[in-house]
């Protein structure tokens, strides 16, 4: 990942509202976002596909990746691959484009990204207090792994294995079979 010298807060949403592509900011450095395959863009779809339906009625909405997040906690702002947010939008009180209240957040695994999405970009997450459920998904196997907020401060790991099982959002009271996300992918890059 390139980064950039320390920016604050304000410089990162002016230069982002201004960019016409996708940067994070990571402790105080912007870091240019790399493109997607297309096969991580079809697993992507296929999650939204499947979440829509899902989701219709019960106040939470699946968002694509275009939807920034900030952690207030840590300063991170990120574009996750999908977030769920249920009931009102909690936004940003700087940026209407940035929100504040995933309960769920649902990241694609991609080689240039995998260590930081399991290690520090996770860690950033925990720090916020809506997030229910975590969720990496694997693209080289049909592998989804999820963590769940318990009582305290502990993360409960699930993982769903093989095409015949399912990811279970209990957040937002919804189920996905893995035969669904991998469905009609591309080959491997």
């Amino acid at each position: 990942m390139q980064t950039t010298p320390r920016v604050s807060d304000d410089e990162y949403l002016a230069r982002e509202r201004a960019s016409e592509t996708k940067h994070e900011l990571v402790n105080g450095h912007v870091v240019a976002m790399a493109g997607a395959t297309p096969r991580h863009n079809a697993m992507v779809a296929n999650v939204l596909a499947a979440l829509v339906p899902r989701l219709r009625g019960k106040g939470c909405r699946p968002l694509a990746s275009d939807q920034r997040v900030y952690v207030p906690a840590t300063g991170l702002y990120s574009y996750p691959d999908i977030t769920i947010v249920c009931g009102d939008l909690g936004l940003h009180p700087k940026d209407s484009m940035t929100i504040t209240n995933p309960k769920v957040i649902i990241e694609v695994l991609s080689a240039g990204t995998e260590a930081f999405d399991r290690g520090a970009k996770f860690a950033h997450y925990r720090g916020i207090p809506s997030l229910q459920t975590y969720v990496m998904i694997a693209q080289h196997e049909a592998r989804v792994e999820r963590y769940e907020r318990g009582a305290g401060a502990e993360w409960i790991f699930h993982e769903s294995l093989g095409e015949s099982s399912s990811l279970e959002l209990v957040a937002v009271a919804a189920s996905i079979a893995l035969s669904d996300i991998y469905a009609d992918l591309p080959p491997l890059s």
